[in-house]
């Protein structure tokens, strides 16, 4: 970035923090050849300076598209085939059941009418979901005493899809289960296949399912606002031994590491000498998968402690582990760009088309607060102002 686009960017950030938007931020673009900027502000835990490049955030969800990477690795080297049905990697999946309804405080369960493939757990059109975006999954949660699948635990596993296989796109739980079809395909743990076949190959090394200790002090905490409006920390974290590794979730990782991989897909499938998946692969990516079913316009929250209304943007789409975007819109990322988000508040988009990728990291709830929305598309305005 030029002095001018960084000082507007850093005034932007600063601005962010002092509204109470976010209570702290990093913001980071790069185009295929490297680090084009990056801006902090706020304080990472009360009574520091802000976080940095080097801070470790929770990314949460944008775990998914590293699982992802994985799956189409799987894929392309013939050892995944993405029709197969989820029951051969894990034949517990064949009990799960469809969430129909509820007779009074007993929740009417049936069977599937087909069987789930591996595909559509790729592309959220298995049928299962979130809990905090859809209400009958929250009633079933209280009634069957289920904790939620945010924790680590196994959560994720017991509970019902809430349409059948391929008839809806419904954002959820659908690779916790493909992480283990990885591990049931490569013979690996999936922390440890993660590790060989995408994080080290990209020169990932503070990205991993536990945070060590030498990189603890850098590790943001999640905040929340008091009764006053103003941010305190909480003292959340993952559980550092859970009961599987979390393949939608569970991930830590720097804005560093992570625009690593960004910089990977703009490079199509390549780093800096090394090839993780083919061109043609990446490409698919930034593509719709879903055929002619949609992203609901709007996804209506069931729980707003956790997460705000998700409005998912006019064309949306489903590609491999990217909601795609098949519209431009003036002043950001081009058609044909995808990007995700993660419950804490951090958000990232790649644009093969401009070569540009970028990003902001904060550690709060709920999701898709209207201010960290604000942030991250004046930044991403900064951005593009800057490559015009």
């Amino acid at each position: 970035m030029t002095t001018a686009v960084q000082e507007r960017v850093d005034a932007m950030l600063q601005s962010a923090v002092d509204r109470g938007d976010v209570p702290q931020v990093v913001a980071v673009a790069a185009d295929a050849a490297g680090t084009i900027g990056a801006g902090a502000a706020g304080a990472a835990r009360p009574g520091s300076g802000p976080p940095d490049v080097d801070s470790v955030f929770r990314i949460a969800s944008m775990t998914k598209i590293v699982c992802t990477v994985a799956a189409l690795q799987q894929r392309d080297s013939g050892e995944l085939d993405l029709d197969d049905p989820v029951e051969r990697y894990c034949p517990d999946f064949a009990a799960v059941p469809v969430l129909a309804g509820f007779d009074g405080d007993r929740p009417r369960l049936r069977p599937p009418a087909s069987r789930a493939t591996v595909r559509q757990l790729l592309t959220h059109t298995v049928g299962l979901a979130y809990p905090f975006w859809d209400a009958d999954l929250v009633r079933w949660q209280r009634i069957a005493g289920e904790q939620p699948p945010l924790d680590g635990l196994r959560g994720p596993f017991a509970a019902p899809m809430i349409a059948d296989p391929g008839t809806r796109f419904t954002y959820g739980t659908s690779t916790d289960w493909l992480g283990r079809v990885l591990e049931e395909v490569s013979g690996q743990p999936l922390d440890v296949l993660l590790g060989e076949q995408v994080l080290a190959p990209l020169g990932m090394g503070s990205t991993g399912f536990r945070v060590p200790a030498e990189q603890q002090s850098r590790l943001v905490p999640v905040h929340g606002k008091d009764q006053t409006g103003r941010w305190v920390s909480t003292d959340f974290d993952w559980d550092q031994a859970p009961e599987h590794w979390p393949a939608g979730h569970g991930l830590y990782s720097t804005p560093r590491d992570f625009l690593r991989f960004q910089r990977m897909l703009l490079g199509r499938g390549s780093l800096d000498g090394v090839s993780i998946l083919a061109p043609i692969t990446v490409a698919e990516m930034f593509r719709s998968q879903i055929g002619e079913l949609v992203v609901p316009p709007i996804i209506t929250t069931a729980d707003p402690g956790i997460s705000c209304d998700f409005r998912p943007g006019p064309g949306a789409s489903w590609g491999w582990g990217l909601l795609v975007n098949t519209v431009a819109e003036p002043g950001l990322r081009a058609q044909g760009s995808g990007g995700w988000a993660g419950v804490f508040n951090t958000y990232f988009w790649v644009d093969p088309h401009r070569q540009l990728a970028g990003a902001i990291y904060s550690q709060f709830t709920p999701f898709l607060d209207p201010g960290a929305l604000r942030t991250y598309a004046d930044f991403e305005r900064s951005v593009y102002d800057r490559s015009s």
